[in-house]
């Protein structure tokens, strides 16, 4: 939109603006193809009190990004009769002769529960993502877990220091060591956003939490932090509490609900659905320098 005058009236008033063309125009929310099979959130976690929240405000996080996308979510197992599992979402699609759906997993890396969740697709021809990370997204929402808990500014424009910000940050994860070298990358992303060093260290592997914050103060970190790497349903809260105990360092909270979340698991879906062919020549002809 841009602003003119128009003769005779008191105020300028907003007139149409002409789209931008080529790279740098504004992204549009990519329509899903007639057709397309359902998203099938895989939770790795017992539907309880403590998961269903977020789960129930990631979903509607993505439905706000995608209208119209047949979404569900489905757990490793359940104490209440009205939360689907997993398998019982399979089997429901398979008996309805729907399309397998594409499962994503609520993990932000490599996690034990992959392994079970490929079986129960491979029996049903249903599809599995990739993880959701390691992306920028999942390093923008550690950023402001852990300025919300003043661990570290909000912004590196602002000038004004935070006294008790953290120099050294421990990307925590679930999911062993290969979780933790997954981190590693988000980790690079997290510190060039907060420019001071970072470290992936995993929850489930004793010892390691504390190893990399004794690696941090050795380096000269004097006020390292702990800065989760899990959405939520995937860890254990008492490990997360535990590694806080143990090491004295101060904690952020886990990602949970954080927008940026949905739209990863919106963006996850997407990448495997196969593009309009419409799409992809529209996006030729815009390139500079096309021949139109």
């Amino acid at each position: 939109m841009s602003t003119a005058a128009i003769p005779g009236a008191p105020l300028p008033v907003r007139t149409p603006g002409s789209r931008a063309r080529g790279r740098h125009r504004r992204p549009e929310r990519p329509e899903i193809p007639t057709g397309s099979p359902a998203l099938l959130l895989a939770v790795p976690a017992v539907a309880g009190p403590e998961a269903r929240p977020i789960v129930d405000e990631l979903l509607s996080i993505v439905r706000s990004e995608q209208p119209g996308i047949e979404i569900a979510a489905g757990y490793v197992a359940t104490e209440a009769d009205d939360a689907p599992t997993v398998a019982g979402l399979l089997a429901i699609a398979a008996g309805n002769n729907a399309p397998p759906p594409v499962i994503v997993p609520l993990v932000p890396g490599p996690h034990g529960f992959l392994t079970e969740l490929h079986e129960l697709a491979a029996a049903t021809g249903a599809s599995v993502t990739d993880p959701l990370g390691p992306h920028p997204l999942l390093a923008e929402a550690v950023h402001v877990r852990l300025s919300e808990a003043n661990l570290a500014r909000a912004d590196r424009a602002r000038l004004f220091a935070i006294a008790t910000a953290a120099d050294g940050v421990v990307l925590t994860v679930t999911g062993g060591e290969d979780a933790a070298a997954a981190a590693g990358i988000t980790g690079v992303l997290l510190a060039a956003r907060l420019a001071v060093p970072v470290v992936a260290a995993a929850l489930d592997v004793p010892g390691s939490v504390a190893a990399a914050v004794e690696h941090l103060r050795a380096t000269g970190s004097e006020r390292p932090a702990l800065a989760p790497l899990v959405i939520g349903p995937e860890a254990d809260a008492e490990l997360l509490a535990t590694a806080a105990e143990e090491t004295g360092c101060p904690s952020a909270a886990p990602l949970g609900a954080y927008p940026t979340v949905g739209q990863l698991i919106a963006s996850t879906y997407l990448a495997v659905l196969p593009a309009p062919a419409y799409a992809e020549e529209q996006d030729e002809a815009e390139e500079p320098g096309a021949e139109h």
